[in-house]
């Protein structure tokens, strides 16, 4: 018996060694499929089990089996699950008594990364109200119009941001908006102290039946994505949509002994589903910190023992960027968790800092398909399997970039785009992934959807991405299309910048595009503009609207005057060649300035900027 052991043990290695040189990522493949499987069983539950099994009831879970497991680790503190339980149910009576808040009420957060970001949120996700997730760099136009599209009636900040609300509030308090700010007291009129109401609410757990008819469709989140509209967009964010986030860490391997190390904002959504959502899911320790630091970023993972790291592309950058050091490898990080990574900095990043497991992803807040690059090829955001694409269908189609539209046969119907070839990500509308869209914005939701595809009648969501897949069904990420550009990691909507350099009193029309910088991810903001008639262009009251009313990665560095903005027939401005060209002075004859943030004006460009910029003497 035990020899005929010995010989099928030899043969299932034989046959794993013959199938592993047939196929290199076999064991790869198969254990993503088997972790998806097991996860998607767990989403098909959720949907059918009553009441309702949420992402609260998961956190209210581990509450109960180790209420002392650190939760949170802040600026040298520690929160346990039970802390922060407890905290959460002071919000929600707190608000409850203070806001009349119930189940389905919306309520914007406008906050700083700190522990009460979660457990306020925690407070109202036990009330069954949505939370709008609001940009702290936003101000003015903006932030009314993002508190504004979600329904909300409350609005909560952090006292660091009391200025950017004090500005808006004359019109919050003419819309009959409560206002709360998280501190004992506060002096301004219209605006409520929240803190000391919390601190003498009960903690008591709230009863389930005050959330008793949120389902798995229901609304959990509002957060925000730019786009071509000029201001940013509310992706509706469900329950479902929450459980299926959370689940990346564990489709990455992560587990509940993992420590996972938040830097990122979390008004996005990596940081708050990937992240946090996604360490409630698995049970685990967060560290949480304000804001990045590339120079305290190592210091911090060997303090608190991380094991998963959050990156964006800048991210890598930045940390590759510091001076080298003898412990650069001394940590225990195994995960590193994210996207926008270039492919030299990937590289150099593993060199530097040792052996760890790069999960590049791609996806979209308000999409209803993504990647996971589960094998860590170098590059890649993903991989082709049949079992992800039988769930959920996908396509890349061929797209006409000058035209920004996809390129359709005689029938009307979209063109597959060949194996190895550029094209635009779309993915099927099905009662699985469904696209639910942007609150109160009908038709930036309906320019989303695409019709006619591979068969008249049917439905696909428009990433507005392209990407490639290479001969072994590896999926790589090539460009952004449309009216969008990223840098810094956040998306900049250039009718946003447009409409704020127009204010400017010199500047008649503004065409906003994104240009390449050697050595830098995304694409940094320019803008050919037009002005006024007999006017000159206003180097210092042009710089005041830009810093006053965008965030510093909107601002546009680059500004070209033009006699002219050169129209599509469909009266859309051009910006392929405006693109291509870039803002090189010896190449280009029209004026050039470049924004110093160290003189606090917009300067000429000369070839000694460009040098300097190329050379990374001045940072951009």
């Amino acid at each position: 018996m035990y020899m005929w052991f010995t010989v099928l043990a030899g043969l299932a290695i034989l046959l794993f060694a013959f199938l592993k040189s047939l196929f290199p990522y076999f064991s790869e493949d198969c254990a993503y499929i088997l972790r998806s499987l097991k996860l998607g069983v767990r989403l098909v539950k959720y949907k059918k089990v009553k009441p309702f099994y949420s992402i609260v009831d998961r956190f209210l879970d581990v509450v109960k089996k180790d209420p002392r497991k650190i939760f949170l680790h802040f600026e040298g503190r520690e929160f346990s699950y039970g802390d922060v339980d407890k905290q959460s149910n002071k919000v929600a009576r707190a608000l409850q008594a203070e806001a009349g808040l119930k189940e389905g009420d919306s309520v914007a957060l406008f906050l700083a990364n700190e522990p009460s970001y979660v457990w306020t949120w925690l407070g109202l996700a036990k009330l069954g109200c949505p939370a709008a997730l609001l940009n702290f760099n936003i101000r003015s136009k903006s932030l009314l119009h993002c508190f504004s599209c979600c329904g909300a009636k409350v609005l909560i900040a952090s006292p660091e941001l009391l200025d950017a609300v004090e500005e808006v509030l004359p019109t919050l308090r003419e819309q009959g908006i409560t206002v709360f700010v998280l501190s004992d007291a506060c002096s301004i009129q219209g605006i409520n102290a929240l803190s000391e109401k919390i601190s003498q609410a009960s903690d008591q757990p709230l009863p389930r039946d005050v959330r008793a008819n949120i389902n798995i469709r229901s609304t959990a989140l509002y957060i925000y994505t730019s786009g071509t509209t000029g201001l940013p967009k509310a992706a509706v964010v469900t329950h479902e949509r929450i459980w299926a986030a959370s689940f990346v860490q564990a489709a990455c391997g992560v587990t509940a002994e993992d420590i996972f190390y938040i830097n990122l904002p979390l008004y996005h959504s990596a940081g708050f589903l990937i992240g946090m959502v996604g360490g409630i899911e698995r049970g685990m320790t967060i560290f949480l910190r304000r804001k990045f630091s590339a120079s305290q970023f190592w210091d911090d993972c060997r303090k608190y023992n991380v094991t998963v790291v959050q990156y964006i592309g800048e991210t890598m950058r930045y940390l590759c960027n510091t001076p080298k050091k003898d412990n650069d490898k001394n940590h225990k990080v195994r995960f590193a968790i994210g996207n926008g990574v270039r492919t030299d900095i990937w590289s150099e990043f593993l060199n530097r800092f040792g052996d760890i497991q790069v999960k590049e992803l791609y996806a979209a807040t308000e999409g209803n398909i993504g990647f996971i690059n589960y094998t860590s090829k170098i590059g890649a955001v993903g991989r082709v399997n049949f079992v992800h694409r039988f769930f959920f269908p996908y396509t890349l189609i061929k797209f006409d970039i000058e035209k920004e539209e996809p390129v359709r046969n005689s029938e009307g119907l979209c063109i597959e785009a060949a194996r190895g070839e550029t094209g635009l990500l779309v993915g099927k509308v099905t009662q699985r992934s469904p696209f639910v869209g942007y609150a109160g914005n009908k038709q930036q939701t309906e320019k989303k959807r695409l019709h006619d595809v591979l068969k008249k009648g049917d439905l696909y969501f428009n990433t507005g991405d392209l990407l490639r897949v290479d001969d072994e069904n590896f999926v790589y990420f090539q460009d952004r299309v449309g009216d969008t550009f990223r840098w810094k990691g956040e998306n900049v909507a250039t009718s946003e910048v447009a409409d704020i350099l127009t204010m400017a009193q010199c500047i008649s029309e503004a065409n906003v595009y994104g240009v390449k910088v050697e050595g830098h991810e995304g694409r940094i903001g320019m803008a050919a503009i037009i002005l006024k008639e007999g006017e000159d262009f206003d180097c210092s009251d042009t710089y005041k609207q830009v810093v006053n009313y965008l965030p510093a990665y909107a601002r546009p560095r680059f500004i070209r005057i033009q006699p002219c903005l050169e129209m599509t027939g469909t009266f859309k401005m051009k910006k392929v060649k405006l693109v291509e060209e870039g803002f090189n002075p010896a190449q280009i004859t029209d004026p050039l300035y470049f924004l110093d943030a160290e003189k606090k004006v917009f300067v000429p460009m000369t070839e000694e900027i460009y040098r300097a910029i190329a050379v990374r003497e001045i940072k951009l």
